[in-house]
């Protein structure tokens, strides 16, 4: 059975892009199942093919890909009220490229890549709502690449910091340094400055 108050958030969210009858959101909700991940656990691992959506009730999770030496580079945080995982590889139904792994306990719901097709032809409503989220992360990796290349590296953590307030106090310095892609030592240099007042 799932938390009325959980599933007034997603449809707080939905609502945002597009208004589902009463209806369209008993089909929805018969769709979802929820869950509750303990902090360390993947909700999606590289190399597995990503078989649910995922919306954020409660928690935080960071996504990112290991690169061929081991190391971990953070491409994504998630919190409340976020969809996250890999999107490639539920479009696709192919292997995944990124892990998906719960920061602290995380509540979520999920609809499967199967349910989720019967409901782009029961409801076409909720077809526009995914590719108006789609639309929006695809912006916003766009805009953090040209941000990368750009921009210093002190000038994009302020903008980070400016943008995603409660991810910067919810996470830890070196994820944030690997997000950016700097060391953990050049941001805590970055902080030293901006607490001093110094320039870069």
């Amino acid at each position: 059975m799932l938390n009325f108050m959980a599933f007034e958030s997603l449809l707080k969210h939905i609502n945002k892009k597009v208004t589902l009858t009463e209806e369209e959101t008993s089909i929805l909700v018969a769709k979802l199942k929820s869950r509750t991940y303990l902090k360390g656990q993947y909700i999606i691992q590289g190399g597995d093919v990503y078989k649910n959506q995922t919306f954020i009730i409660s928690g935080k999770v960071r996504t990112f890909y290991l690169d061929d030496n081991g190391g971990e580079h953070i491409v994504a945080f998630g919190i409340e009220n976020w969809w996250v995982g890999d999107i490639c590889s539920f479009v696709t139904q192919t292997a995944a490229e990124f892990n998906t792994q719960c920061l602290e306990k995380t509540t979520v719901l999920q609809i499967s890549y199967d349910d989720l097709q019967q409901l782009y032809h029961d409801i076409p409503k909720l077809e526009r709502y995914f590719r108006l989220i789609v639309q929006s992360a695809y912006g916003s990796m766009s805009k953090r690449i040209v941000r990368t290349h750009s921009m210093s590296a002190k000038d994009r953590y302020l903008l980070f910091t400016e943008s995603y307030p409660e991810i910067a106090e919810r996470v830890p310095q070196y994820m944030i340094a690997s997000y950016l892609g700097i060391t953990k030592e050049f941001l805590s240099t970055i902080r030293n400055q901006l607490a001093k007042g110094t320039k870069s």
